[in-house]
């Protein structure tokens, strides 16, 4: 496999804290994947996550990012990674262009057109705005972009979608997918399930510090499920449901029969959701 990232028997303790907020946990990324760590607030995603990126240096046990060891990284590690986090900070005073034109000043390979990157989020009308008039779902798409400057082969978003509207939601999500296709590395941290299930190759499940499974969200949705489907129709104006193997369905004469009525209205599988497996497997919400 061509990891990219490979963690191993990572743990950390917070300077004055009683107990490891990291217990001990193994995984690798491959390169050009997106990779999803899920879990509610205060599992360890974000203290992960600074760890990867080198905010958290203390750490015991490996993280080799790039073939390089996090903890011995040297300057020319952050040209490799662009980083988004939840709580942007920007120097308010200055406008969305004057502050990604120095943030920008910072790498070795600039970005040579940053109105388009303005114009990738719909956010060149803003452009010249000065940044503590932007919003919170503004600021956001702020931050994404300047993660893009230096055009870095691993990207690191935390709640990427927090705070935008549906709209803006959609249009980060298609711009993640792109870079994903031009053959970037992406981890996402989140609590938003519909963002993992959407995004993610492969999502780890992280609470209390450890991670208990990881692998793709379909994979884990069709081992939780059943193997079935509902169907929802109409007899004599009730709505009726009844449930159907999926394995003996197309010889079943009471699902034909119901198809050849024309009363059906909804047929759905009953595979698990991502959330049900995270309950499964933890025994925890993601709240």
């Amino acid at each position: 496999m061509n990891n990219i990232i490979t963690v191993q028997n990572l743990k950390f303790t917070y300077p004055k804290a009683e107990h490891e907020t990291i217990h001990g946990i193994d995984f690798a990324i491959q390169k050009g994947e997106i990779f999803g760590f899920l879990g509610p607030s205060g599992a360890g995603k974000s203290t992960t996550q600074k760890i990867l990126i080198g905010l958290l240096r203390k750490y015991t046990g490996s993280v080799v990012i790039a073939n390089q060891e996090v903890r011995d990284k040297n300057r020319d590690f952050y040209e490799k990674i662009g980083v988004a986090f939840e709580f942007p900070n920007f120097y308010s005073k200055l406008t969305g262009l004057e502050n990604l034109d120095f943030f920008n000043s910072l790498y070795k390979k600039p970005h040579k057109d940053i109105p388009s990157l303005f114009k990738m989020v719909n956010l060149e009308d803003a452009m010249h705005e000065r940044v503590n008039n932007y919003s919170k779902g503004m600021k956001m798409r702020l931050n994404f972009i300047r993660s893009l400057l230096h055009d870095p082969d691993i990207l690191f978003f935390d709640e990427i979608t927090s705070g935008l509207d549906p709209v803006n939601a959609r249009l980060m999500k298609d711009i993640i997918l792109k870079k994903k296709s031009e053959g970037k590395t992406i981890i996402i941290t989140t609590h938003n399930m519909h963002d993992a299930d959407e995004l993610c190759d492969r999502v780890a499940f992280i609470v209390d510090g450890k991670i208990p499974l990881i692998d793709s969200p379909r994979a884990m949705k069709l081992s939780a499920g059943e193997k079935k489907v509902r169907v929802e129709y109409r007899n004599s104006g009730v709505l009726h449901s009844q449930d159907f193997l999926i394995d003996a369905i197309g010889t079943n004469q009471v699902f034909i029969q119901l198809l050849q009525t024309g009363q059906l209205e909804t047929i759905h599988s009953m595979e698990a959701t991502l959330e049900d497996v995270f309950i499964k497997a933890t025994g925890r919400g993601l709240v």
